[in-house]
């Protein structure tokens, strides 16, 4: 019995270490990651109903970080190895990015307790993933990849794929909805007798199938609060109901003095509309009633004047730049985004 307890304690010890690491990064953004900003009043035009707080153009990017965290791996994958994938860094710059806008938002408003409470459990879950990864990546996958020699295996070659058809997916629906389950199955039946495959079939198998128990988790719980919606109103100028009418996913709502009020998809499907907006000379006056939006874009450089924070990007060896302006001048900076040696990557709704 005292060597039952002795363990006992060693676990309980364990797990106290382990909730402390994972909760010190939100301690940090909680207390060190404030800004002191006064929000600017705005007149919206837009029914209450439905305005989006503008916070929220700042707090989706986390999310998107996880995205692109994704992409990033996949892309490693493509020509490496997991190994070859700089985890820790990953997760710092999860929480470096938080703290940067937190202490933005400030200027936009108070952040809501709910969408603080659901980007520091994204944070803390993307945490432990990406720390279990890398405890095993680095160690026992190294050393299997060694064994393996240059030359991927088949599995090596299955799971890159994967991980690339993932990220994709990610653009536009959220993860849980993935089929992990399936991808575990793949895994096992297109396994060869070598032993990376051996290898990569058990662990991976392990990794999907511990996602998919986690997946079907969180469908339960969106499915008891419901899900986010998928669309936003706006106002556009610049372009009659019949223009717009042949953008796919906009619903015409009503024709007002200051333009045209418009629903249309969000995510990624939002990003390539504006954009194609843009091109044809359309102006957007506000969105989800607000004044302010946040865009990612990339370029060679390491930083761009203005933004409030740039992250090289594993695998593209590109960088990464968060801007944010006032809505009414998006669609001109999209415009001039390509002779700015800028590429545009995401337009973060809210």
């Amino acid at each position: 019995m005292k060597l039952l307890w002795r363990w006992i304690k060693r676990l309980g010890l364990v797990a106290l270490l382990l909730m402390l690491s994972l909760s010190a990064p939100i301690l940090y953004v909680e207390t060190m990651c404030r800004g002191d900003a006064t929000p600017q009043p705005y007149a919206a035009r837009l029914d209450p109903a439905h305005h989006r707080p503008e916070t929220r153009t700042l707090m989706t990017f986390p999310e998107w970080y996880i995205v692109h965290a994704y992409d990033d791996y996949a892309e490693v994958l493509r020509t490496g190895d997991p190994h070859d994938y700089a985890y820790l860094p990953a997760i710092g710059g999860f929480w470096t990015s938080i703290c940067a806008l937190n202490a933005e938002a400030a200027a936009y408003g108070d952040v809501d307790g709910g969408t603080k409470q659901m980007v520091y459990v994204i944070g803390v879950s993307f945490t432990a993933e990406l720390a279990l990864k890398a405890t095993y990546e680095e160690t026992l996958g190294r050393l299997f990849a060694m064994l393996r020699g240059p030359e991927h295996s088949p599995l090596d070659k299955v799971s890159a794929r994967q991980a690339a058809d993932y990220a994709s997916f990610l653009q536009q629906v959220p993860w849980y909805k993935w089929r992990f389950r399936a991808d575990a199955t793949e895994l096992a039946q297109k396994a060869t007798p070598a032993l990376r495959d051996r290898e990569r079939r058990l662990a991976l198998g392990l990794e999907y199938r511990a996602k998919a128990a986690y997946a079907d988790v969180i469908a339960d719980a969106v499915a008891q609060v419901g899900a986010d919606a998928l669309t936003l109103r706006m106002i556009v100028a610049g372009a009659g109901a019949e223009t717009l009418e042949r953008f796919e996913g906009v619903r015409i709502i009503s024709e007002r003095p200051e333009g045209i009020e418009i629903e249309t998809p969000r995510y990624r499907a939002l990003t390539h509309l504006l954009k194609r907006m843009a091109t044809e000379g359309i102006e957007i006056v506000e969105v989800a009633g607000n004044d302010d939006i946040l865009f990612t874009a990339l370029s060679t450089r390491a930083s761009e004047p203005g933004a409030l924070l740039s992250r090289t990007r594993q695998g593209y060896g590109d960088t990464r730049h968060l801007i944010s302006l006032k809505v009414p001048d998006l669609a001109e900076r999209l415009r001039q985004l390509e002779s700015q040696g800028l590429t545009l990557e995401h337009i973060h709704d809210y």
